[in-house]
């Protein structure tokens, strides 16, 4: 499905003392925030903002699974790339992988693989995905 001519999607993150423990180490739940900050900023790049989606299309996506390999900490003031790219879809839902590193191309520090669902924004129950959306996730 990926689109070897498009590039994936990046988005810059600076670690703040708010996300860090004591030894200036970023707590881990703090890194789904970073990976939920790049997605959705992936989507308002698309032309396609959280908000607008609700409204216009009656539709949420929201994380149906995710993996995650922590492989090194980041640490207060770092600044992170995290990136997004879609490496799979179906009619309702949609994976992306994504990578938190200090450079573009460098080892990532976190990696997850994460399966996003589409729902009905009122009811909350899966709905397939619009087709100008599936189209633009399979351009990416």
């Amino acid at each position: 499905m990926k689109n070897h001519s498009a590039p994936i999607f990046a988005w810059p993150i600076r670690v703040y003392w708010e996300d860090t423990d004591a030894g200036g180490v970023v707590y881990h739940a703090r890194y789904l925030h970073f990976l939920e900050r790049a997605r959705s900023e992936w989507l308002r790049a698309s032309g396609h903002g959280q908000q607008q989606l609700r409204e216009q299309a009656g539709i949420v996506f929201v994380v149906h699974h995710m993996e995650l390999a922590f492989n090194a900490p980041a640490r207060l003031d770092d600044l992170l790339t995290a990136t997004v790219e879609p490496v799979e879809r179906r009619s309702a839902s949609f994976v992306v992988r994504q990578n938190l590193c200090r450079e573009p191309g460098a080892k990532a520090l976190v990696e997850a693989r994460v399966r996003i669902a589409c729902l009905d924004a009122d009811r909350f129950r899966p709905r397939p995905i619009p087709d100008h959306l599936l189209q633009e996730i399979a351009k990416s």
